[in-house]
């Protein structure tokens, strides 16, 4: 009996740190980064018209809801995206590109570059696949796509731009930017 007690409080311990839930998707409370343990800051749900795409959850050092700190602030920063539905390679680098012109006007050619190179990163997403964007200080962008890492992308500048296509002043959504600033 005293062992069944024990297995109990270990698997309530270990599930504790599944804490967020949106849609069905479920996300860990925070994620390691390095020597650096982020905490999980805002989900938000991605939809296109009435259509459930994916959800995302941001993870930050400090709790923040203001997107301007967070894009200043040269710390680890992390985006988790687990997709509802099957989505083309095609279709997200549509959406970095809109990303780019919309929350970064007038990027420089290289950042441009390093956009088309995230797209070369993308693949045909099926449901329950899961990107991660990875931004740590003096590395980069790590971009990984289920669990494989597609490579890193250089410069806070490029990690801002990226991170201001979900919480710049035109997102997705302003839903979508408020449920990862933890607004909703």
């Amino acid at each position: 009996m005293k062992k069944l007690l024990i297995l109990s409080l270990l698997l309530v311990g270990a599930t504790g740190a599944w804490g967020a839930d949106l849609a069905g998707v479920t996300m860990p409370d925070s994620a390691q980064v390095g020597d650096e343990s982020l905490a999980l800051n805002g989900m938000g749900l991605r939809k296109k018209s009435i259509i459930k795409v994916y959800v995302a959850g941001l993870y930050l050092t400090e709790p923040s809801s203001d997107a301007g700190n967070i894009l200043a602030a040269d710390t680890p920063r992390q985006t988790r995206m687990s997709f509802l539905r099957g989505v083309k390679a095609g279709q997200l680098c549509g959406a970095w590109e809109e990303g780019l012109e919309n929350n970064t006007p007038g990027a420089s050619a290289e950042l441009t570059r390093q956009f088309e190179t995230l797209c070369g990163y993308m693949e045909d997403m099926g449901k329950g696949d899961e990107m991660i964007y990875t931004y740590q200080p003096g590395k980069g962008t790590t971009i990984e796509v289920n669990g494989e890492s597609k490579g890193t992308l250089g410069g806070k500048a490029f990690a801002d731009a990226l991170f201001s296509c979900w919480i710049g002043p035109e997102p997705p959504s302003a839903d979508f930017r408020d449920g990862l600033l933890g607004r909703s």
